[in-house]
């Protein structure tokens, strides 16, 4: 990681006048998240999180407590949505990051005026409701964890694997944020002796994934290289890809995944810039001696040495008994970000290589996320062998696949030694009946 990606909003020292984002949580003054929200009543608009309240980016700009570039930028986030702020520069975002920064800062002269004024510029998270943070364009779905397509292949990779990140087109209108339900689909599938059925998914699972947003975007038939991939790179969510794997394994071949995915993905509300991850760069995974080695359209050395994020991700599963008894939702995976064979700007270089067109707010995932261990294993398919090795629960309940009543809850911390950790919020959603 090179300084020059750091300035002071990354600072471990320096503490928010917001006393909640100095108790160790998700929010800290160092990581300032952009999101959409709304109060009972009101429209929705941007805001930032900071420890358990939500920073108004319209009051702060009706308040006259922003200058230079940093209005513009805080303009462009203060909407409904936050494509226009995602169409901007990465030095007008990064100087709406740092005035953002100094605003909240306990011991910034603009940090004690705004202090002063607390009680209108900030809405506690509690009350709002937090909405989806962009218009989706377009969802792509890569397949970048060696493991998992390791596992799910039975050992096999398929061809094209070590030589370019792999992907699917997914469906936009039908990303919902966490919080939402999520509804069993119905589709084709066929049980083990053969018989084709039509009805409600037998093997619903999750996928957990990171999720990016694209910046500033190319030109129809304008490759973006590897080298300028970082600058198109907004932050980063988490993401569940969920999937109905009877379906899927009925319809993959021979042109990929339909029903099986199209149903549903829920991400977690906040934009984790790219800019606040800064600090949790770490080198991208390495080639083994008897794999291809980094095409040259997808080689930099400043990805190579810095690519990766240290992240740690976990999910967990809440059950209709859990729920009922009060009991803390059951962790079922725990795996790491950094382990990912291509990195995130290595798959958004590969997706405009041909010339497509990527557009502010675009998404695209990271596919399951996978490592080298059993408890890594980011999915129910991989976890429990397709339902062969049912997942037992604290309580003494089994699953082989998600029941109704489920709720599964993703969570992911960067940690870096000397640097105060950063999180994402929660992505959680509950799994109910299907509609027959």
């Amino acid at each position: 990681m090179a300084s020059s990606d750091l300035n002071r909003s990354h600072d471990p020292a320096r503490r928010s006048w917001v006393e909640s984002a100095n108790a160790g949580g998700d929010f800290p003054l160092q990581n300032l998240p952009f999101g959409v929200f709304r109060r009972e009543g009101e429209a929705p608009r941007g805001g930032v999180a900071i420890g358990e309240q939500i920073l108004d980016l319209p009051t702060v700009l009706a308040a006259g407590l922003l200058h230079g570039e940093a209005v513009a930028a805080a303009r462009a986030a203060a909407g409904p949505v936050l494509n226009p702020l995602l169409a901007l520069s990465p030095a007008a975002r990064s100087a709406l990051r740092l005035a953002l920064g100094d605003l909240l800062d306990a011991d910034a002269p603009r940090g004690r005026a705004a202090a002063a004024r607390a009680a209108d510029l900030l809405v506690p998270m509690a009350e709002a409701a937090l909405l989806p943070p962009v218009a989706i364009g377009g969802f792509t779905d890569f397949l970048a964890s060696i493991h998992h397509t390791r596992r799910m292949g039975t050992g096999r990779l398929p061809p094209a694997f070590l030589h370019q990140p792999l992907a699917y087109a997914g469906r936009a209108s039908s990303i919902g944020v966490s919080g939402a339900t999520v509804c069993r689909p119905c589709g084709q599938w066929r049980d083990e002796a053969g018989v084709l059925h039509f009805g409600p998914e037998p093997w619903l699972d999750f996928e957990l994934e990171v999720g990016a947003f694209v910046a500033g975007g190319n030109a129809l038939g304008t490759p973006i290289p590897i080298a300028a991939a970082a600058e198109h790179l907004f932050g980063c969510c988490l993401l569940n890809d969920w999937s109905a794997r009877a379906m899927q394994r009925f319809e993959t071949i021979p042109l990929g995944p339909f029903t099986g995915k199209s149903f549903a993905t829920t991400i977690s509300p906040w934009i984790v810039t790219v800019e606040a991850l800064a600090p949790f760069r770490v080198p991208a995974a390495p080639r083994g001696p008897e794999e291809a080695p980094v095409p040259p359209h997808l080689a930099a050395p400043a990805d190579q040495a810095a690519g990766a994020f240290a992240i740690a991700l976990e999910a967990l599963l809440l059950t209709p008994r859990l729920r009922a008894a009060g009991a803390e939702p059951a962790p079922i995976t725990r795996t790491a970000f950094a382990g990912m064979y291509w990195t995130l700007a290595q798959m958004l270089a590969q997706h405009a290589s041909n010339g497509c067109n990527l557009l502010p707010g675009d998404l695209f995932a990271s596919g399951t996320t996978s490592g080298a261990e059993d408890t890594s294993c980011a999915c129910l398919a991989e976890r429990t062998r397709y339902g062969a090795a049912p997942l037992a629960l604290p309580d003494g309940e089994q699953r082989a696949w998600l029941e109704d009543g489920d709720e599964v809850i993703l969570r992911g911390r960067a940690t870096a030694p000397g640097r105060v950790p950063i999180g994402f919020g929660e992505c959680r959603a509950r799994v109910v009946p299907a509609l027959v």
